[in-house]
């Protein structure tokens, strides 16, 4: 495990952490950041990967964990980013990283809830060679589980606009929702879960085109009790990868022995065996898809 710094194309510089095999990588994996959620909750999978072969990099998006600057770790009063710039500049900057890291192996995502709702806005998702998404599904809060959705509207109703207001910034530490937010991704995420289409511009028209773009294998992972993700909401979210091959798979605790798993659940060690396996499976036999192809088209020419 090394701490790395990453450079986004704005000079923001980002905190990151690689997670080296013991032997010549197989692939290159990114993971990126749920909502209000910090690398270091994924450092046990990406330890786990590069035990299996993988090299792996975590980062934090600015304004988050250690890549908010020392002048805003009291308050995030004042501190500018969007999720624009969490998937154009932070995001674009990770999957160069990793390229960089291994140019010679497939690159691929592991993304976690919002990791895997903002490759179709990372201006070089060419670079990506697989996708595979844990929980992740759209924000629409019509669309959130029952659970979920009883309470969301108050927070992007009232909270939010009253909380930012008065902080500054979302202060989700106090309130003990998602984590400190800046100001500019709270209202940008608020626009989108108030939205059907979710992934939308400032006028809440929905921005599709990167996502055509992504032509990728996909395997999207979801669970049936997922305390925030609907099925609704998760196969809407994947209808957007209308160009890539996606898999779904809905799976049940007792399909791998357990009695929760939840939103954030499958990074639990406790999952070595079940679903970091199947993730492991498939990400190593999409790696080895991309490298056949590679040496066969080396062949040929």
């Amino acid at each position: 495990m090394e701490s790395i710094e990453l450079t986004a194309n704005d000079g923001v510089r980002l905190a990151a952490t690689r997670f080296a095999p013991s032997g010549k990588a197989t692939a290159v994996v990114v993971l990126p950041c749920a909502m209000g959620v910090k690398q270091d909750f994924y450092f046990p999978f990406a330890a786990y990967l590069a035990e299996h072969g993988m090299a792996a990099i975590t980062f934090d998006y600015r304004g988050m964990g250690r890549s908010v600057p020392a002048a805003f770790r009291r308050s995030l009063r004042g501190f500018k980013a969007d999720l624009f710039d969490w998937a154009e500049r932070d995001y674009n900057a990770a999957l160069h990283a990793a390229k960089a890291w291994h140019p010679d192996v497939p690159l691929l995502v592991i993304g976690h809830s919002l990791g895997g709702q903002l490759p179709g806005l990372v201006p070089d998702n060419h670079l990506i060679d697989g996708i595979l998404t844990v929980a992740a599904g759209s924000g629409y809060w019509r669309e959130n589980a029952p659970q979920l959705k009883r309470i969301v509207w108050f927070i992007w109703y009232f909270a939010v606009p009253v909380y930012t207001r008065l902080f500054g910034y979302f202060p989700g530490k106090k309130v003990k929702k998602v984590g400190d937010l800046p100001k500019g991704v709270i209202h940008q995420w608020s626009q989108w879960c108030r939205n059907p289409h979710y992934v939308v511009d400032a006028h809440g028209a929905p921005l599709r085109d990167g996502y055509d773009r992504i032509r990728v294998p996909l395997l999207a992972m979801s669970f049936t009790d997922d305390e925030m993700m609907s099925r609704l909401g998760i196969d809407k979210m994947h209808d957007c990868y209308r160009n890539a091959q996606v898999e779904r798979r809905y799976i049940k605790p007792s399909d791998v022995d357990a009695r929760r798993i939840g939103h954030f659940g499958f990074f639990r060690p406790q999952f070595k065996a079940t679903l970091w396996q199947q993730a492991v499976d498939w990400l190593e036999q999409r790696a080895q898809t991309k490298l056949h192809s590679q040496a066969g088209r080396h062949g040929m020419a």
